[in-house]
């Protein structure tokens, strides 16, 4: 049936160059942050060196996230999938994309799949209406560890919104695989809902109907779909309610496709012969058995060094990343508290402890900083405690006058007191 849309007038030409939104990166990274809400560590919480380096030991403790292992089986129902709109995505193809029964062995390895055939397919797949602006990025044998995608411009009569869509391998059962198709937190990424579903053949997938910015400040609509299958495939759909990503006049009240619309393409099995026909890393094959941060254990840490008077109204954690938080409220509003708990960062110490950070007796390094919040909030202000051991053991805590840092202020500071959080950050408990 067709798509239901209230029409929006703009004066611009909807197919007029937009600029560009990053693809399957973007999606990725942000599926994996929205987990627990831009569990995205603060940049200025983290500082930027360190917040690279703590990425950069998580994925040496994931080892294979994208490349890794197996291929795709995306739900498929007698060969074909019914799709809201009419038909069936069982869509004529580029000769080029594998069609038909899953494709698990190494016969579709190294399948020429072009950045038109990437297009082609995400055209085929969509309500009839108009395209424009078309880009996208096929396989390279020669870099497999870059993903595929589509994008463009969609117009169903009712206003130009931007879509696309990308594909890659995610190891099955790991810790990406699991993060990806879950709900953020609101904390963290305010949304008006999130439905997480599983299919017939197991895949499970997550409609995320959120916004480009967390904090409203344009009211940019952004709906995702995100579908992981048991064998690790990862196919991300993503549009909005303007022609573009960011720094777009909004079109329509609302994207072009549904929930049901969302999930049905990203359930498509022309996606499934696109990640068969990515070559596999064979040094990402399995991810290692290697230490992860107690998520909870830090969470029960930081609930314990509360100072008293402060009451813990909401927490959450994010289970092997070291980081975690709670929201505390002294009875004159609530305040976040987050911290990152992080080992082997003496390698990025010089970036981390510059001019006005101070060193103790006992060699620990200690910077404080007070500067104003980053995610938008009205008023909002940002204290931070970073502190790093002779052996690289990092703890580093911020505090906010507001219960999240894309809400306005609650309160002139935070509800803990510089002295208390540092405090917390050089509490002997983190050891334990």
């Amino acid at each position: 049936m067709p798509v239901e849309q209230q029409h929006s007038d703009s004066d611009s030409d909807p197919f007029e160059p937009f600029e560009s939104f990053e693809p399957f990166e973007r999606e990725f990274s942000a599926a994996l942050h929205r987990t627990g809400g831009a569990f995205d560590t603060d940049r200025a919480a983290l500082t930027a060196a360190g917040t690279a380096r703590g990425r950069r030991l998580r994925q040496r403790r994931r080892a294979a996230v994208v490349g890794g292992a197996a291929g795709v089986a995306l739900v498929g129902v007698g060969g074909a999938l019914s799709v809201p709109w009419g038909g069936s995505s069982s869509v004529a193809r580029p000769p080029s994309v594998t069609s038909g029964t899953p494709t698990t062995t190494s016969s579709a390895v190294g399948r020429a799949v072009t950045s038109d055939d990437m297009i082609r397919t995400l055209e085929r797949l969509l309500p009839k209406g108009k395209f424009g602006k078309a880009e996208g990025r096929g396989i390279d044998p020669d870099q497999p560890l870059v993903a595929p995608y589509a994008q463009l411009v969609y117009d169903d009569g009712h206003g130009a919104a931007a879509i696309s869509v990308a594909v890659n391998r995610v190891l099955p059962g790991g810790t990406d695989a699991r993060q990806v198709t879950q709900c953020p937190d609101k904390v963290y990424s305010p949304y008006d809902s999130c439905v997480t579903s599983r299919l017939p053949d197991a895949s499970v997938v997550t409609v995320l109907k959120g916004y480009e910015y967390p904090d409203r400040r344009v009211d940019t609509k952004l709906w995702t779909a995100n579908l992981v299958t048991p064998d690790g495939h990862h196919v991300s759909v993503s549009e909005w309610n303007a022609p573009a990503e960011k720094d777009a006049s909004i079109t329509r009240d609302q994207p072009p496709l549904s929930a049901a619309q969302l999930k049905v393409l990203a359930a498509a099995k022309d996606w499934r012969g696109v990640v068969d026909a990515i070559p596999e890393d064979p040094r990402q094959t399995q991810e290692p058995p290697a230490a992860q941060e107690d998520g909870k254990g830090i969470q029960q840490t930081l609930a314990s060094l509360v100072p008293k008077g402060l009451k813990v109204v909401a927490h959450g954690s994010e289970d092997d990343s070291g980081f975690t938080y709670v929201v505390v409220d002294d009875g004159k509003g609530r305040s976040l508290v987050q911290i990152n708990v992080q080992s082997n960062m003496s390698d990025v110490a010089k970036e981390l402890f510059g001019a006005g950070s101070e060193t103790l007796s006992d060699g620990t390094k200690v910077a404080e900083r007070k500067q104003p919040g980053e995610k938008g909030g009205a008023g909002v202000v940002m204290w931070t405690v970073d502190t790093l051991r002779t052996d690289g053991f990092r703890v580093v805590i911020s505090a906010f006058n507001s219960g999240s840092q894309q809400t306005a202020a609650t309160r002139t500071t935070p509800a803990p007191t510089m002295k208390q959080l540092r405090a917390i950050a050089l509490s002997p408990r983190w050891r334990s």
